[in-house]
C-alpha cells in the first residue's frame, strides 16, 4: 500500500523497502555475486590469494562447511586457462596450540597416527594458534596458510597427498 507525503508524492512504506533490500542482499549472497575480500580479511580467515578457485571446489568436496567454502571463493584466484598444472608445495607445517588441540580430535589423531607417513610435514606448537597448514616452497618459505579447524583426518591426508610434492619446486 502506498502512502502520500504532504507534497502529494507516493511513497513505499519503509518495511516494504527493507524487505526488498533484504531479498536482493540474500540473492546476491546466495549467488556469490562478485564479493571479494581484501588480503587482510582473507589472511584472517586463513586464506591467501594463492588458492585457485578450483581448489575451493575441491575443498567443498572434502569439507561440508558451506561458509568455509564461500570464504575460500571470496579469497581465491581465478584459474588460468593456459596453466593445466595445479599449485603444489614442497613441504608443510601443521601449526596448532597445544592447549587447544583437545578441541580438535581429528587434527590430534592426524598428528599422533600419521606423522610417519607424512615426514615432510613439520609440527609446530604455537600459543593460541588455531589448527592450520602453512604451505612451503622449495626454499622453505611460507607461501600459503590454510585453516583446518573443521577438517577430518582423511581430508588432511588427501589434501597433503595432492598438494605437497617433497623435493619439487613450487608450481
Amino acid at each position: 500500500m502506498l502512502r502520500s507525503e504532504p507534497s502529494g508524492r507516493q511513497m513505499i512504506p519503509h518495511s516494504a523497502a527493507l524487505r526488498c533490500l533484504l531479498v536482493l542482499s540474500l540473492a546476491g549472497a546466495i549467488l556469490g555475486l562478485g564479493e571479494r575480500l581484501g588480503a587482510k580479511e582473507c589472511e584472517d580467515l586463513g586464506f591467501t590469494g594463492l588458492a585457485l578457485c578450483s581448489d575451493c571446489n575441491t575443498l567443498g568436496e572434502y569439507v561440508k562447511d558451506k561458509e568455509l567454502v564461500s570464504d575460500c571463493r571470496k579469497c581465491c584466484s581465478e584459474d588460468s586457462d593456459d596453466s593445466l598444472s595445479k599449485v603444489t608445495f614442497s613441504g608443510a607445517i601443521l601449526e596448532v596450540c597445544m592447549r587447544k588441540l583437545m578441541f580438535y580430535p581429528e587434527v590430534a589423531a592426524f598428528i599422533e597416527e600419521e606423522k610417519d607417513e607424512f615426514s615432510y610435514v613439520k609440527f609446530k606448537y604455537a600459543y593460541a594458534s588455531p589448527p592450520k597448514l602453512i604451505m612451503l616452497d622449495s626454499e622453505g618459505n611460507e607461501k600459503e596458510t590454510i585453516r583446518i579447524d573443521n577438517w577430518k583426518r582423511e581430508h588432511i591426508q588427501q589434501f597433503l597427498k595432492e598438494k605437497v610434492k617433497p623435493g619439487v619446486s613450487v608450481s
